[in-house]
């Protein structure tokens, strides 16, 4: 279908037709980049993810998350870095009794259905599988008056049941411009010991999240975000046991019996290969002519470590995880690449936290907003319909980021403030704090202070010239 026409046409000569040929390296096809570049196809991004395809990424990443201690870090350490210890919510309607109302009903809600420890599932999922489903729904047990919940779906039971007229994509029906209307969950899990019968629920896509990152246009599933890592992390599993069985087969032998006399020499006969008993702390004799020594361990060489560590490096650029946060260990950073290597994994984070937040916390927020509002738990300032329709501007925000130097970061946090770059709501938020608590929790503590005849100079001692000065030598030494 076409939006735009053209208008006033007019008759334009054709120019002749030049065929112009470009060269390029990498389109070219050689014997010896024949073989490399044998599994390169034109498939969509559905075609070449099937449902098979999938299945078996899936299988492998749970496998290798399951028994590789790396692989199963790397995954805990993004989960607790992006979910941490939840969201919380910060309305900004003009009334603030009512956003307070608002935004502590709400963490009561999610206390009561576990939402951070949820949302990290999800978030393995969608790192293990390359997709997180969670069916919105109403839970009568649920221990709150709003009885909205969030139950988790594997991807495995997203599939089609039967042929339809609309666009369907393994489980996803879509309307003529592409939007999901309709996911099709099967009642019991492919993989259950139990006998599967078959059955289907139907849940329209307002009470569907389907948490993925679309890598190609026109994905409707996703791929786990491990899974270019995957032959890494069977290489490093082969590799290290490869040498743990050369180290092994050296320690083995405790020792070893040589001549160095001829094969027709006068050294005593015995037999090859043959084992001799000995005893700790035991002096014995060898028969004439031969030795006793030991086989010397090749194994685990001067490589072993810095092998491991670029396999590890690599594994860890696709999710954009540093190596020390990989390995849990910072002994060969120092403090401006140890800064400047979290620099991109933290920024990855945040741009995940938004994605959250756009895909799972906004519509969950906006489903559960109306039943407070049905339930009469909440009440607007207008009892208005129009207000009833309208969902109150909110955010959320998040556990922030520890910094290195924390006296540093709080003297450019103040500079940011005092220079109007930034504000007080912006600096709490980066450090996981609602503005409004530090505020109450400020003026509580300095009414406090003046019922006990305290100052601000009491309880923080003022420094002196001598004690800055000092400081300010180790700042710039630690810095250069």
């Amino acid at each position: 279908m076409w939006f735009f026409h053209r208008k006033n046409k007019k008759t334009v000569r054709a120019s002749p037709v030049r065929f112009v040929h470009f060269k390029y390296d990498a389109a070219q096809t050689t014997s010896e980049n024949a073989r490399h570049w044998s599994m390169a196809d034109s498939l969509s991004a559905d075609g070449s993810m099937t449902s098979e395809v999938r299945r078996t990424l899936r299988n492998r990443a749970r496998y290798e998350v399951a028994n590789n201690s790396y692989a199963r870090g790397m995954v805990l350490t993004l989960a607790a870095d992006c979910i941490g210890t939840g969201p919380r919510l910060q309305t900004t309607s003009k009334d603030e009794t009512f956003n307070s109302v608002v935004e502590s009903e709400f963490a009561a809600w999610a206390n009561a259905v576990s939402l951070a420890e949820r949302l990290q599932t999800l978030r393995m999922a969608k790192i293990t599988d390359g997709e997180a489903f969670a069916a919105i729904l109403k839970n009568p047990k649920l221990k709150h008056p709003v009885h909205v919940d969030l139950q988790l779906i594997e991807a495995d039971r997203i599939t089609t049941p039967y042929p339809s007229l609309n666009q369907t994509v393994d489980g996803i029906e879509y309307d003529k411009y592409g939007a999901p209307i309709l996911y099709h969950v099967a009642s019991e899990h492919p993989g259950d010991s139990s006998a599967w019968h078959g059955a289907f629920a139907t849940i329209p896509a307002e009470y569907m999240i389907h948490w993925f990152r679309a890598d190609r246009p026109g994905q409707s599933r996703g791929l786990p975000e491990i899974m270019p890592a995957l032959p890494l992390f069977a290489q490093l599993r082969r590799y290290t046991l490869a040498v743990l069985a050369a180290a092994e087969t050296a320690a083995d032998f405790a020792a070893v019996l040589y001549t160095d006399a001829p094969a027709n020499g006068e050294a005593q006969p015995l037999e090859p290969l043959d084992i001799v008993s000995l005893e700790k702390r035991m002096a014995t004799t060898l028969p004439d002519g031969w030795k006793l020594g030991q086989i010397k361990a090749e194994q685990p060489n001067t490589t072993y470590t810095e092998f491991k560590r670029e396999i590890l490096s690599e594994i860890g650029r696709c999710l954009q995880v540093p190596v020390n946060i990989l390995t849990g260990d910072s002994s060969r950073h120092n403090y401006a690449s140890g800064r400047l290597d979290h620099q991109t994994f933290f920024k990855s984070i945040r741009v995940e936290q938004s994605h959250c937040e756009r895909v799972v916390l906004n519509p969950l927020f906006e489903i559960w907003y109306r039943e407070a509002l049905r339930v009469g738990l909440l009440t607007p300032p207008k009892a208005t319909k129009e207000f009833y329709e309208m969902i109150p501007a909110s955010y959320f925000f998040w556990d922030g980021m520890e910094h290195v130097d924390p006296v540093k970061e709080a003297k450019a946090a103040t500079a940011r403030i005092q220079s109007h770059v930034s504000n007080l709501a912006t600096e709490c938020a980066k450090a996981g704090l609602d503005w409004e608590d530090v505020l109450v929790q400020a003026s509580r503590e300095q009414k406090r202070m003046m019922e006990l005849g305290l100052t601000s100079n009491h309880a923080i001692p003022a420094k002196n010239k001598t004690e800055k000065d000092n400081e300010e030598t180790e700042t710039d030494e630690s810095d250069s």
